[in-house]
């Protein structure tokens, strides 16, 4: 049986128990006078009897697809005598083996491959019929097994409780170890790079020329990773974006919040919402065809040289797509300042610009400063619309109409294409990644630390 196939045949037993145990406690409970005598609704009992049949299934089938592939290659391959050594070659003839039982390899095949080919749809087709076995096996067993022990006195909410709240801190784990585990892989290989590569070189260097030099007059020997170029770049780009975004996105905020009728701001709030549903390719082709060309040319209409590839460009379309950001977050926070502090304001005399500039305004900073400080973090991790509209030139320069890269394309830059993870070039990314991994987390730290500590304050 198909894993779809055996996955939806587990989700219609799981349902069955459901309504299994929620039936037998019905029927417990008719003849002890009714459901009052259960230690537990009847809703518990099924969900309990569902649980004993799905979640462990659920678990075995999890681990079985995770380990199948590699057990079966393995078996596989140790059947080849004349197998290669390398990783890659065993890789190649595996796929070789693969497109033979798929009936997809061209040519004449060698019996050797064509007898780990057969080989491979045995072991496939047994674990199919043993996986189903398997799952189908304990599904229904200890379905059984939890429909016999539905009593009046299973106190199955409790146990139904202490499932789910594990369940809850399973997730919660997989999301801090997910978090854990990217942060450490990015750390060891930045730690093999640094120790190719000087810390002060990397942070203080003003040359990025990451290919490996041929010759020795090149500018460094083994290339040159002064990664300044890359944080002005990003820094730059990212300051254009927030004196776009900020201005009109706090704005607009203000706009909706205190001075809109209930018919426009549901209007346009969705409609300013639509810009954070934009994919960013679209914004890089905007940046590309359109915003950049236009800059170029009113610059040289006026005397200046712009290339046709911006920082300017980039960080005005960036800052567009970030105003749904800033506007939204701002919008939520003005909103939830009490009502009171206007009418307070409002009876002192104050007009409804000096309340909104004197008393909702300030109330609401801690929010507006983490919400902005949240999208400084957006605009610093954007890549797309930098490739296409800033350039790839690692150049160090306070222009806005020069060509500029930042962090974030040249990690994408390093790491396309086939790469040797042993070369200072290809172990740079890594470097770069964790400079951007701290400079967010200091970022997201700044704004969950100001929110918190003033809005004690206004509470």
């Amino acid at each position: 049986m198909q894993t779809p196939t055996l996955f939806a045949l587990l989700l219609l037993l799981i349902l069955v128990a459901y309504g299994t145990g929620f039936s037998r406690a019905i029927s417990a409970a008719r003849s002890r006078g009714g459901v009052r005598s259960l230690a537990s609704l009847p809703s518990y009992y099924g969900v309990h009897t569902a649980l004993w049949c799905g979640l462990p299934a659920l678990v075995i089938l999890g681990v079985w697809l995770a380990f199948d592939d590699a057990i079966i290659r393995a078996l596989v391959l140790g059947g080849v005598t004349d197998r290669p050594e390398s990783l890659s070659g065993q890789n190649l003839l595996y796929a070789q083996i693969q497109n033979l039982a798929a009936g997809n390899l061209v040519g004449e095949a060698t019996p050797q491959l064509s007898a780990a080919a057969a080989h491979l749809n045995s072991l496939r087709q047994s674990g199919q019929w043993l996986q189903t076995a398997l799952i189908l096996i304990l599904a229904i067993g200890l379905g059984a097994y939890a429909l016999l022990r539905v009593t009046p006195e299973l106190r199955a909410r409790e146990k139904v409780e202490k499932v789910l709240r594990a369940i809850l801190l399973m997730c919660a784990c997989a999301a801090i170890f997910t978090t854990v585990g990217i942060l450490l892989s990015v750390l060891f290989e930045s730690v093999r790079f640094f120790q190719a590569v000087p810390v002060s070189e990397f942070l203080f260097g003003l040359h990025w020329s990451p290919q490996m030099a041929l010759r020795a007059d090149q500018v460094g020997s083994s290339g040159a990773f002064g990664a300044v170029p890359l944080f002005t770049g990003t820094l730059m780009v990212s300051a254009i974006a927030m004196l776009v975004a900020v201005p009109v996105g706090l704005m607009s905020a203000i706009y909706l919040a205190e001075y809109a009728s209930k018919r426009v701001r549901a209007f346009a709030k969705p409609l300013i919402e639509i810009l954070a549903g934009v994919p960013t390719v679209v914004y890089g082709f905007f940046a590309a065809l359109t915003v950049a060309p236009f800059i170029r040319d009113l610059a040289q209409s006026v005397g200046l040289e712009a290339s046709s590839e911006s920082a300017l460009a980039a960080g005005l379309v960036m800052g567009v797509m970030i105003i749904p950001f800033v506007s939204s977050l701002s919008d939520d926070v003005i909103n939830a300042v009490p009502q009171s502090l206007r009418d307070g304001a409002l009876g002192l005399g104050s007009t409804r610009s000096e309340t909104v500039r004197k008393v909702v305004i300030p109330a609401a900073l801690p929010g507006i400063v983490g919400g902005v400080l949240l999208a400084v973090s957006r605009a610093i991790g954007e890549t797309m619309i930098v490739v296409m509209a800033a350039g790839l030139a690692a150049n160090l320069t306070a222009n806005p109409l020069e060509s500029v890269t930042t962090v974030t394309v040249q990690i994408v830059t390093l790491l396309v294409g086939d790469q040797e993870f042993d070369s200072p070039k290809t172990l740079a990314a890594f470097a770069l990644g964790l400079m951007l991994f701290i400079s967010t987390l200091i970022l997201n730290f700044i704004a969950l630390y100001v929110v918190k500590k003033y809005r004690e304050q206004y509470d």
